[in-house]
Order: structure tokens, then sequence, then C-alpha cells
């Protein structure tokens, strides 16, 4: 095997709050997963990317920072910390950190000391301060700057101080009124998160995911979106938040600096765009890896597969990095529920994963998504997503606990037995039929499967079979039949329609399920092939 370690890496996304509960409030924490390293370790991936631990009120849980070189207490502490990153390096496991560079938190030391500055202050210029737009000469500023939308639902502005006879700016806020939008055409604010950088780089940390790596930069001047969309979807709606020119440039200040360290860190984007436009953000002067979008939503569809593969392996031959798969992150719909739910969305979900491992480039998975995890319908009143408060939409069921234990004491294992805490969002019933221990007993559950096709993928990576030059040639054959053909050696086949279908010639080397007949995959099964 050649090339830097995350070129064939499988990353497990740790939500540390629902991970594991070390002292039994109910919410996961750094003890808890300090505790259960050895279980993802055992799975044979190459590390973790935990999302945020750092001090926040918990407004988006953790993404809305208000510390970015501390531990929340309600996670541990630093000392926690050092622990942990001991104990996974000597595991083998790569640690990744969540870097969210362009908002923080309403309650950030540096907000506040804007909030409490005059307007055209070296503090309010480090974030969006803009006075409003008056509806009369008799109501100064009683209108938002722009029309810009939140990602949450409503508008991205809100009064820095209501109320106010004297201050009538306002703050932007794409994401919720606690999360302030950095100002990044500031230099000070580069240099600031520079520092962060180093800070947690000089702590051991192999690498850093960077939330929302796209919208740093918004449209010079801060025009009225083109349209004002009521649907929550992301930032794609208005072209004015994101993907600027001048946001690439960061990217390569990072990259000089993460190859300041030996080994050198990796760079991992959130870049939510079109396949052309996020593969230049892994130019090879700026971010390692960004994640393939495109595909993480995918539906069981093969001609959407083939289509979304065939632009991904575009913009690699176009930008040299792979791209990087993923089918589950804590944003999204869980892909058992996504292709179909119950029985059906689980077969495909299982047969998902295998093509998944098998294609081109690194991959990621998310927590419980080698459980076979269900979306949760998550009561309303238990709710706590701030988009379902502004938009009518929740990540929550994503999110519950892990179930680790088939006997509900400690909430399923998810916390110590004695004296535990009712878990941060409620468990389902019936939580514990896809515990982790139950699945360690079974051959043939989706944790055994994940675990044989990622150490069959790192046996393939050490054969010669996948090489870090692979590229991907997508093909929807008769019967819904899609292929990947990563280089002349292997290919990777997924039967997407209603019957079964004939392979390809060639040896099948590994299956989601059993075949019923040799040389034909049946409805809802992958399977990866070598060629002679």
């Amino acid at each position: 095997m050649s090339g830097n370690w995350w070129e064939s890496a499988v990353i497990y996304e740790v939500y540390p709050r629902s991970f594991a509960d070390g002292n039994g409030d109910g919410v996961g924490d750094l003890a808890g997963l300090i505790e259960r390293l050895p279980y993802i370790a055992a799975l044979g991936v190459d590390g973790i990317w935990m999302t945020p631990f750092q001090p926040s009120p918990q407004v988006d849980q953790g993404y809305d920072v208000s510390d970015y070189c501390g531990v929340d207490p309600l996670f541990g502490g630093m000392a926690d910390f050092d622990r942990l990153l001991a104990r996974a390096h000597a595991l083998g496991l790569r640690v990744l950190l969540d870097v969210v560079p362009n908002h923080c938190s309403s309650q950030h030391p540096l907000f506040q000391e804007a909030l409490a500055a005059a307007s055209g202050s070296p503090e309010r210029e480090l974030f969006h301060f803009v006075e409003g737009r008056s509806s009369s000469p008799d109501n100064p500023s009683d209108l938002p700057p722009n029309n810009w939308q939140s990602v949450f639902g409503g508008r991205a502005w809100s009064r820095a101080n209501p109320g106010s006879q004297t201050d009538t700016e306002w703050y932007l806020h794409l994401f919720s009124s606690g999360q302030p939008d950095w100002n990044w055409r500031n230099p000070a604010v580069g240099d600031y998160f520079e520092g962060v950088l180093r800070f947690w780089f000089d702590k051991g940390v192999d690498g850093l995911r960077i939330d929302v790596a796209h919208a740093l930069f918004k449209a010079d001047g801060m025009p009225d979106a083109p349209s004002e969309s009521p649907v929550v979807d992301g930032l794609r709606s208005n072209p004015l938040v994101s993907d600027q020119e001048e946001v690439h440039e960061v990217y390569r200040r990072w990259r000089r600096l993460a190859e300041e360290y030996q080994p050198h860190r990796l760079l991992v984007g959130e870049v939510n765009l079109e396949p052309l436009r996020a593969a230049r953000y892994t130019r090879a002067d700026e971010m390692h890896q960004a994640f393939a979008f495109a595909f993480v939503k995918l539906g069981w569809d093969a001609a959407a597969w083939a289509r979304v593969g065939t632009e991904l392996e575009e913009a690699r031959q176009l930008h040299g990095a792979a791209p990087t798969w993923a089918l589950e992150n804590h944003d999204i719909v869980r892909s058992v529920t996504r292709f179909g739910g119950g029985a059906l969305g689980a077969r495909r979900a299982r047969a998902a994963l295998v093509a998944l491992l098998g294609l081109p480039g690194a991959a990621y998975i998310y927590q419980g998504q080698e459980l076979g995890l269900a979306e949760v319908d998550v009561p309303e009143e238990a709710r706590v997503d701030p988009m379902w408060a502004r938009g009518c939409v929740t990540r929550d069921g994503a999110r519950v606990p892990l179930p680790w234990t088939g006997d509900p004491a400690g909430n399923h294992g998810f916390s110590p037995v004695s004296g535990a805490a009712a878990p941060w969002l409620p468990l389902p019933d019936g939580w514990g039929e896809h515990a982790v221990e139950r699945q360690q007993r079974d051959r043939e559950s989706p944790l055994a499967l994940a675990t044989r096709a990622i150490s069959l993928r790192r046996q393939l990576w050490g054969d010669g079979t996948f090489t870090t030059d692979d590229g991907g040639t997508w093909h929807v054959g008769a019967g819904s039949l899609l292929t990947c053909e990563r280089n002349p050696g292997f290919l990777v086949a997924v039967a997407m329609g209603s019957a079964p279908v004939q392979l390809p010639p060639g040896v099948v080397l590994f299956s989601a399920f059993p075949l019923e007949q040799d040389g034909w995959l049946q409805p809802d099964n992958a399977a990866w092939l070598r060629r002679s």
C-alpha cells in the first residue's frame, strides 16, 4: 500500500453525546468513548471523526462553539481528551476533530465583546454587523439588511440589541440566532483560526473535519438573494452565501500549516456543492478530502447512483482527489429508512454499505450504521434540534443513543447500570434488538458483515488489488444491475431491481448476502468481483 494513510482509510464518525455515557447523566461523554474505543478498533477502521465536544451552550448540539480550545464540562475535561487521544493512538486509531469556522456561539467572548462595542469598532468587524433597512423614516433599521434566509428557517439576521434606540445594527447568522457568522474578510479572523488549528495539531490530533467549509465568505456588499426559498435546503438556494473564490486561499493557508507537522495532518471538508464545484476544494494545495455530498443523500436508484458516480469520477480526473464516500452522518436520515424502511430498507442498507466499502477512495461510516439502525421517530415533545423549532425539520432521529445491550438497564448499556438518568433523547421500543452485544454473537448480523467487509478491504489494499490510482467506471445494466469497475481487476455490483440479475464474469469475493445461485445476484444484494 502506498500514498497517505487517509487515501485508503475507513473513518468512523462518533457523535459523542450519543455514543456512550460514562457518568450516568444521560449524555454521552469522553469517558464513555474511552471505555468503548476497543469496540471501534475491533471494527478494523483507521480512525474516528468526533463531532464537537468543545464548550458550547448546546443550542445546536455543539456546533455553536464558545471556546474552540477547550472541552465542555458536559463531556469531561482536557485531561479526559488527552487520555482519549493517547488510548486511540495506542489502539491504532487516528483522531479527527470537528472545527466550525463559519460561525461561533453568541456566547463566545469575542461576540459578547462585539455586542458591547460601538458600530464600526474592531470588535464588531470580526463579525457581520450591518445597519438594517427602514420601512419608513419613523422606523429606522426596522428591517434586516437583506433577504437572506437561515439554513434552519426564518431570516438570517437578528438585531444586535433589540429595543435600543442607538444601536440599530443587525448581525448575520446563517444558522440559528445563537450562531453568529465570522467575518472572514477581516484578516484577524484568519489569524485567530490559525491559532485554533495549531492548538489541536500541537496536541497530536491527526486531522480536522471542517464544518460548512464552503461558506466562510459571503458575496461582497451582501446584496439580496435572487429568491427567498421557504424550503430548508442548506445553503443551496442562495449562491451569495457560499462558494466565493476567496475561500480557497483559507484552505491553501491551512494546507501549508497541516504540512508543517510530521506526519502531515488531514483536512477534510463538508462541502455541500455539486461534484465539479466541490472537487475544487481538494486541489493539490487545498484540502485533502471533501465529502461526496451528491452521493450521501441518494435513494435506492441505480440510474442516480451511476449518474452521481460518473460526475464524481469526472471531478477526480479534473482535480486529482478521489471521492470521499459516505451514506450516513449525523445530519441526514439513516439509510435503512431512506432506502424503504423495515426489512426492505435494512436489506438495502446492508448492500449499500458493502458497495460503499468497495468504491475507490476513503469511506466514512456513522455510528450505528454498522448495526443497521433505522431513523427513530422521536416524539415531538422530546425533539431538541433547532431546525425543528425554526423549520419543522428534525435531525434527532439519527442521533438517538446507541444500544449496547439487549437488557434495558442503563439505557440499554449506553449509561452505567446503576442510577442512570434518562437519555438526552428517548430510546424507542425494541431498541435492544439491535444491541452491539447481540450482534457480536451473530455471524450474520450487520455488525459482523461490516467487520468482515472492512477486513477484506484492508487485505485488498495490502495485496495491490486496490490502489490510489483507481477510478470508477459506472454502468447500469439489464434489470437495474449497477456496476462500478474501479480497475480492470475489480468490480462492485449492486442489484437494484426487482428480480435476480446475472453478474459479469469474475470470482465473487464478498457479498452482502449469500448468493442463492452461482453467477446471479438477487435483488437488494451487493457483491465484489475479481475480474481476470
